[in-house]
């Protein structure tokens, strides 16, 4: 039975993962900042850890507590919806610590386990952003857009020691945490600038208009990740959700977007 560690299970991409993980036959380690066991169906192939990405400390114990593990899956993250103009340096420096630098630093961790055994999958989960760019998620976007291009050169350095690394890239979901999340990263959470508004007015109004069926939803982002985890035929880039892989393969085919 294979052993997946996976990140930011307490909502989200990250609980149905957990969960369809299980489902799978998987051995899981869901980690969370404040661990609910109440989240997941009580299983003796389940084990709930703390973990915040951005802790040296709480990364070392975590790692130490799940012990030798097949895949990891960097799932955790936190949004942010905002002009560049309307974002402090303070919460580029939190979004970044947590998307980018929380995701370099716990697979640096697992590294030495999975060299040693010559094994082992990493799974990040960025963002189908990174294909399309759109207004106000330019901090969000490369925190992100970070993390692809980190993936790509890290499975070139990890090939020789058999480690593999796929990236998983969501589209928009239309019930996550993604705005309470982003809205705790500062006293005056996602308030737009008074010049941007016109232009968050237009955003939002494109979003209530997007079709029911052309969104992401968790399920999709699990079943991508247990694809990236499972399958050796699948490319490094796994589009998620039928928003995603529209924009996949609109990017593919060479299409302009509107």
């Amino acid at each position: 039975m294979k052993t997946v560690l996976i990140t930011g299970c307490s909502s989200g991409f990250g609980l149905e993962t957990a969960k369809t993980f299980l489902d799978r036959g998987f051995r899981v380690i869901a980690t969370m900042r404040k661990p609910d066991a109440a989240l997941l169906p009580a299983s003796d192939n389940l084990k709930i850890l703390p973990l915040d990405v951005t802790d040296p400390d709480s990364i070392a114990a975590a790692v130490e507590a799940a012990g030798p593990i097949d895949v990891l899956v960097n799932n955790a993250g936190i949004g942010w919806l905002n002009a560049l103009e309307g974002t402090s340096v303070e919460v580029i420096r939190k979004i970044f610590e947590t998307n980018t630098i929380g995701v370099m630093a716990l697979t640096q961790a697992f590294l030495p386990q999975f060299r040693a055994r010559k094994s082992g999958m990493i799974v990040n989960v960025t963002s189908s952003v990174t294909i399309r760019p759109l207004h106000l998620l330019a901090v969000y976007t490369a925190s992100k857009a970070a993390v692809n291009a980190f993936s790509e050169c890290l499975a070139l350095e990890l090939a020789p020691f058999g480690i593999d690394v796929r990236i998983v890239l969501p589209g928009r979901a239309p019930a996550t945490d993604f705005g309470r999340n982003a809205a705790a990263l500062s006293p005056e959470g996602m308030n737009i600038p008074e010049a941007y508004q016109e232009i968050a007015d237009g955003v939002f109004r494109q979003w209530a208009d997007v079709p029911a069926d052309l969104v992401t939803h968790p399920g999709d982002v699990a079943e991508a990740v247990l694809q990236a985890a499972t399958d050796p035929a699948m490319p490094i880039r796994i589009a998620a959700g039928a928003d995603a892989k529209a924009e996949m393969a609109a990017l593919e085919g060479g299409t302009a977007f509107a």
